[in-house]
């Protein structure tokens, strides 16, 4: 039986050292310096002995995980990743107008969500990622686009540095149901000794899940929240999101209320746009109520079309451009921040709701 190696990517200097503790301590430090930059393969550790890398390759990975299909267009990049044991995921890099980049990261390979307006929850739930599967995929991305500003004669010329700017913890899964893998992963990126992102670079999507929701305003960590409210008609949102069965919007407002206080953070809130299921009038008001004492910006998503999708025996479709604009009247005449997402990667089925392995 073939012995997996421990994989180094997203393991902190402090863990990596323990690790490593075979060798002298400034040799730690110089491979996670090159961990860190994207190295993947130890051979490219240039300041390390080639014998010291023969060694490094036998005993650990940089990596656990491979890129397997890769998918772009303009704005967006979306690559399949083999996992260790076989499973599949997806993560996005997507490029705005201003030249910058986000990376879009998955937490579980499927989703126990089952929210029927999103790809990922029909295919059910295989497992959690750990926390080295999740930083990979940033360093999958990283590296991806390293490779374009290699190929691309202009950008070198004009020195232009191609980085990512930011993450979005927005793909395959519900990351706070995978909370202990979540935060190592949190801490690895908001390390000053690595990575160095700030809180504010980092946002976290939820649909919702109170336990967790408390124990992150409590004990953290803090970084920009979003909940995937889809609408505050409880009624309705129990139709389209099993998960407030157990998790009712009560006591998510008190969660997200404590999480507020404690983080004084302004907290997203996501709707998934969904023509003639929650464009109603009782929805802009329901989500004005659910809005009363906190801090936030509703973030308009019209529905991503994903196939096979229903909702109460009707295929879901996209909302018009007319629902949409009538929708954010609503909203804008309850004096709610509104913004409206644009549509980035669903030509490569990579923007949001979309992301089921293909």
């Amino acid at each position: 039986m073939t012995q997996i190696k421990t994989s180094l990517c997203g393991v902190k200097l402090i863990e990596l050292e323990k690790l490593l503790s075979f060798l002298p301590l400034f040799r730690s430090k110089q491979i996670y310096s090159w961990i860190i930059k994207g190295a993947d393969d130890f051979c490219k550790m240039t300041n390390i002995p080639h014998i010291m890398q023969e060694e490094l390759a036998q005993k650990f990975n940089i990596y656990s995980s491979e890129i397997t299909d890769i998918r772009e267009d303009n704005d967006a990049k979306k690559i399949v990743i083999s996992l260790k044991d076989g499973s599949k995921i997806e993560s996005v890099l997507l490029k705005d107008g201003k030249e910058r980049y986000t990376a879009c990261l998955s937490t579980q390979a499927g989703c126990p969500a089952g929210c029927v307006f999103c790809k990922t929850g029909s295919l059910g739930f295989k497992r959690n990622l750990d926390n080295t599967e999740i930083t990979e995929q940033f360093f999958h991305l990283q590296n991806l686009l390293k490779k374009t500003f290699d190929k691309d004669a202009q950008m070198q010329k004009s020195h232009k540095e191609l980085k990512i700017d930011n993450i979005v913890i927005m793909g395959m899964g519900e990351p706070f149901l995978n909370m202990d893998n979540l935060r190592k992963a949190v801490a690895f990126f908001n390390d000053s000794a690595g990575m160095n992102f700030s809180r504010r670079r980092i946002t976290v999507s939820t649909c919702g899940i109170c336990e967790s929701l408390f124990d992150v305003a409590n004990n953290g960590p803090f970084f920009r929240l979003a909940l995937s409210l889809t609408t505050a008609d409880e009624l309705l949102r129990n139709k389209l999101m099993p998960v407030t069965k157990t998790n009712p919007l009560y006591k998510i407002k008190e969660a997200l209320l404590l999480f507020q206080k404690k983080s004084g953070e302004r907290i997203t809130l996501e709707v998934p746009l969904l023509g003639g299921v929650n464009t109603r009038e009782i929805d802009a008001s329901s989500i004005a109520d659910f809005s009363k004492g906190l801090d936030t910006i509703i973030n308009i998503i019209p529905w991503n079309p994903a196939a096979n999708l229903e909702f109460e025996g009707k295929p879901l479709r996209e909302p018009d451009k007319k629902e949409i604009h009538e929708f954010i009247k609503m909203l804008e005449s309850r004096r709610l921040n509104v913004t409206k997402r644009l549509h980035k990667g669903r030509s490569v089925m990579g923007a949001c709701g979309q992301l089921g392995v293909i």
